[in-house]
């Protein structure tokens, strides 16, 4: 690897693959932090917070060392996969332009979608698994931020990781762009699960496949629908697993997600 394709910070000599393996921890960590300073504010909660000290089923220092885990799982395999490819992020990034990289990160993007649904919706499917390893995430009923890889190691491995090694591999993305792309896919995620329906927040605006979409998964009725992850909505239209919703006011403060009478019915 070139010096070139390092960044210097504080003196230290940062590679982009540590960048790409360390950095989406930390933004995990970070803006799920932000979330719990926010996740007082009642009047924009999903669900009460009597809800979520009640319905969950596990407590929340499980649910941290339940990441932390997945995250040294997710930090093997990435130092693995860098080394094993040894992709030269410097000559790629001189080299391609700005739509290439664009093309690489909404590739990735789509293969860690197609990924994740099917895993995802096999593992609501196939009984075995999801009582013994899926069923782990939805022990989170009312959902919270640093929540969001709380999961079976096997789970966070087969869907996760690997998807997210799949999206790599198969985009052509250099070790500089996954420190974009995963960041990105890990800010995401993190939003999906907050609890919270914040006026202005951009990835509710953009993305179908939000905190309320989610939810409604997370509930009893809706854990045959909306298994799309982390970004779009696409695999759930096609496939009919789309369970539509209206995002209603409480009287006590706060939102609820609604789905539509005749899905909640099924």
């Amino acid at each position: 690897m070139s010096i070139d394709n390092d960044v210097l910070r504080g003196g230290l000599h940062v590679s982009d693959e540590l960048l790409g393996t360390i950095l989406p921890i930390v933004v995990y960590w970070v803006y799920s932090g932000l979330y719990c300073l926010l996740g007082g504010m009642e009047n924009y909660r999903l669900h009460t917070k009597k809800d979520e000290d009640e319905k969950n089923l596990v407590t929340k220092k499980e649910v941290v060392k339940g990441v932390l885990l997945q995250q040294v799982v997710q930090s093997i395999v990435a130092t693995v996969l860098f080394t094993v490819t040894g992709n030269d992020g410097d000559s790629e990034g001189n080299q391609h332009g700005f739509l290439v990289l664009v093309r690489q990160l909404f590739v990735a993007m789509v293969i860690l979608d197609t990924w994740q649904y099917f895993m995802h919706r096999y593992m609501h499917q196939n009984k075995f698994l999801y009582k013994h390893i899926h069923s782990q995430h939805h022990r989170l009923v009312v959902p919270y931020a640093f929540g969001a890889l709380y999961n079976h190691p096997l789970e966070g491995l087969l869907l996760d990781t690997i998807g997210g090694a799949l999206a790599f591999l198969f985009s052509g993305m250099s070790p500089r762009a996954s420190i974009f792309f995963f960041s990105f896919a890990t800010i995401k995620t993190v939003d999906d699960h907050c609890g919270l329906w914040l006026p202005g927040n951009l990835f509710h605006i953009v993305f179908k496949n939000n905190s309320a979409y989610h939810d409604i998964h997370h509930q009893l009725y809706g854990s045959k629908y909306n298994f799309s992850q982390p970004f779009f909505v696409t695999w759930d239209r096609i496939l009919g697993t789309y369970m539509p919703y209206a995002l209603v006011e409480r009287p006590e403060g706060g939102y609820e997600a609604r789905p539509d009478k005749d899905c909640k019915d099924d």
